[in-house]
């Protein structure tokens, strides 16, 4: 089913919501603005239309327990999280319960309009399933240092902390994250975990 492009926009700092929801009405959509999760589900219904776009971190409800309250409330709406590098794992959680995709600060608003329109164009597509076929054949590709890299970013491993379970450097492990996405033709963490969770090996 299509969606009307209505961006539903929570952040609780206001000064960057009020800066995106200028940026995006420019852009041709239409954004709904709310400076706390739980003031966005003051009005949220099952039927609800376009996308939303939450921050994680927010005082009072956090974007992560906004998820689950969504799906709690058998609202279906296409998600887009936005997540500092420590919020990762959260983030990664997150898609794990069906957030269609996740932007990592600092990002440009270039970025979000993309990640908007995917999204969309996902959603009415049906949300189709990435090849799980194709993914195993690439996984199939990673060395064993690089699926060891590939399982820690899975479960939120900040890179830093990747490196001393490993015993090799912050920059080693850089670089096999790097070799990891080209391998796996992924452009950004968000869709390399969509695609890996489409698999037996990760999925679970």
């Amino acid at each position: 089913m299509s969606v009307k492009r209505i961006v539903h926009l929570i952040d609780d700092d206001v000064s960057i919501l009020n800066s995106i929801a200028t940026f995006l009405s420019a852009r041709g959509f239409d954004v709904a603005t709310y400076n706390s999760a739980v003031k966005f589900l003051e009005s949220a219904r099952p039927g609800l239309t376009g996308c939303v776009v939450t921050d994680v971190r927010m005082a009072g409800m956090t974007g992560i327990e906004l998820v689950a309250d969504l799906k709690q409330r058998r609202i279906s709406i296409p998600i887009i999280i936005i997540t500092a590098h420590a919020d990762i794992s959260l983030a990664i959680k997150a898609m794990r319960h069906g957030v269609l995709d996740m932007l990592e600060k600092p990002f440009n608003n270039t970025a979000l309009v993309n990640s908007i329109e995917t999204t969309f164009a996902r959603w009415n597509e049906g949300q189709a399933k990435p090849n799980s076929e194709a993914i195993n054949g690439k996984l199939g590709t990673l060395t064993t240092r690089e699926r060891e890299v590939l399982a820690q970013l899975l479960n939120g491993t900040p890179n830093k902390i990747i490196a001393h379970e490993l015993g090799i450097s912050t920059r080693t492990v850089e670089t096999h994250r790097a070799t990891v996405m080209s391998k796996m033709e992924a452009s950004s963490l968000a869709e390399l975990v969509r695609m890996c969770l489409s698999t037996q090996e990760f999925g679970s």
